[in-house]
């Protein structure tokens, strides 16, 4: 199941296809929810229906393969990525997919939004991440630099840099002005794979979800480990800071929701 809780309406827990889920997210307005994973779908939910019910609006059909990520556009457009190395940009009230983005050559695990709505950016199992322009469609550029599977990528706040976190057990960071790595976290103390990243309000510091139960809070420009946020007792599978930067979310297959400020 998928569980949604708003202000408004309350807690939902909403029966899904699939009992694997891989992804979910809110759509900017916070009418919309959608999720997707084993199922190859994208399923997205009505948070506020006339009836007060959660409702599945449109089931989005057309990847080949197991639904990795989903990021809102707005309530009219979402783009998918997808086990089937491609991905999607969807129009959510027709449920058709209006472009194909093929470029990978291999499951493409995460997407992440630029702050301009024009541009996202995309990591692979092919161990590259790309850039792509929504508005033709097209990959512009292309980074290199890790080793095995990419699983986690975040924009920073600026928009001209963003964060990677792979089964090498590094995260980097890439500079799109300058088209190359500019610097790498990571050391012979972690050994395991990154699930999750995102940034700071700031970008200052840098956090990702590790294999090893942890969350590890790195300094983006001295390149080193600041503090490892311990408490769960399994993987740490996805993490998030709010809007105003104040808190830190991390979630865990110990089934649980951490909330550090």
């Amino acid at each position: 199941k998928a569980v949604v809780s708003t202000q408004s309406t309350g807690v939902h827990a909403i029966p899904l296809r699939s009992s694997w889920v891989m992804t979910c997210t809110y759509a900017p307005s916070g009418n919309f929810v959608a999720c997707g994973g084993l199922d190859n779908l994208c399923s997205i939910y009505n948070l506020k229906t006339k009836e007060g019910n959660v409702k599945v609006t449109r089931e989005l059909a057309g990847h080949n393969g197991y639904l990795s990520c989903c990021r809102f556009l707005s309530d009219k457009q979402i783009l998918t990525s997808s086990g089937d190395t491609t991905c999607a940009l969807w129009d959510i009230e027709t449920g058709q997919q209006t472009t194909a983005l093929e470029g990978h050559e291999g499951d493409v695990n995460c997407i992440s939004l630029a702050p301009d709505g024009n541009t996202f950016i995309s990591g692979s199992c092919d161990t590259s991440s790309k850039l792509w322009d929504i508005r033709d469609g097209m990959a512009n550029q292309t980074f290199y630099g890790h080793e095995l599977d990419i699983n986690a990528i975040s924009f920073m706040s600026n928009g001209l840099n963003f964060a990677t976190g792979s089964d090498d057990a590094t995260c980097r960071m890439f500079d799109i002005r300058s088209d190359q790595e500019v610097a790498c976290y990571g050391g012979e103390h972690i050994i395991c794979g990154i699930t999750s990243v995102a940034f700071s309000k700031s970008g200052r510091v840098l956090f990702a979800g590790y294999d090893d139960f942890n969350c590890h809070v790195w300094d983006t420009l001295k390149m080193e480990r600041a503090a490892a946020l311990v408490g769960h007792e399994n993987r740490v599978s996805c993490l998030g800071v709010n809007e105003d930067g104040v808190a830190l979310c991390t979630g865990s297959w110990d089934s649980f929701l951490k909330i550090w400020n």
